[in-house]
């Protein structure tokens, strides 16, 4: 039953994130947890995301913008090795209602996406933004759409976006693998549904290659910033008890 959950779950969540620009971990994650555990998360979600995001792009290949690709790689690397081993020294439950906090309000600040550009974006500035996504998903098992209003505000949209965050994204994925396993925080258990994550994005993602090419720039933009703000809401509810401000009086 867990098979069959996680697959029907994982296809969904992948065929959604190809359309939005990305998003399946804060499906994913409520389920893995779920199912198997809070230990589970991060070593699972971590090779799923790997397959399904390599997968992708091979799809877009020739979408990717090498440029911004190229300014991504380092900072990822360092930012998903230092989160791998901070992840097993604290827990950093403020860092995901800061990123919920920060999710609505850009979606308010581009309001609901009727805005282009919010700000002007220079393409070295994807290094600092790269280490602080990558250094942040390795803390919690994933940011969602965090890295989305940059790549917006740069000027991707549709398969140039997808098709570089995700080639962007497989990089952060191989680097925390490594340093999990270097950890030894990967079980056979652990891996095996991880693949099975990985293995059910395939179908998704072919499907939401062909729906994607049928939308507009602004149906593509709507349909992110929903995602943004739904991701977002969702932080914040995960961290509720953050919130409650008779527990800091009392």
């Amino acid at each position: 039953m867990t098979i069959i959950i996680l697959s029907v779950a994982s296809f969904v969540a992948w065929f959604i994130s190809t359309l939005a620009g990305g998003g399946s971990p804060m499906i994913l994650i409520p389920l893995v947890n779920m199912l198997l555990g809070p230990t589970a998360i991060a070593p699972v979600i971590t090779v799923g995301m790997l397959m399904g995001n390599s997968q992708r792009t091979w799809c877009f290949w020739r979408s990717i913008d090498w440029k911004v690709t190229a300014w991504y790689i380092p900072g990822a690397i360092a930012g998903a090795v230092l989160g791998a081993y901070t992840i097993t020294q604290i827990d950093l439950e403020w860092l995901e209602l800061m990123i919920g906090l920060f999710l609505i309000i850009t979606v308010l600040s581009f309001r609901f996406g009727k805005k282009e550009r919010t700000f002007n974006m220079n393409l070295w500035y994807f290094l600092p933004i790269a280490f602080f996504h990558a250094f942040s998903s390795g803390l919690i098992g994933s940011t969602g759409p965090i890295t989305n209003p940059f790549y917006l505000n740069y000027g991707l949209v549709k398969e140039t976006m997808v098709a570089t965050k995700s080639c962007n994204v497989v990089i952060i994925h191989i680097a925390k693998i490594i340093s999990y396993i270097s950890l030894g925080m990967f079980t056979p258990k652990f891996f095996m549904y991880g693949l099975l994550i990985g293995i059910a994005s395939f179908p998704a993602n072919l499907l939401g290659q062909k729906f994607l090419a049928k939308m507009n720039d602004q149906q593509f933009r709507q349909l992110v910033f929903i995602l943004m703000g739904i991701t977002g809401v969702w932080m914040l509810w995960q961290q509720r008890q953050l919130l409650d401000i008779g527990q800091w009086i009392y």
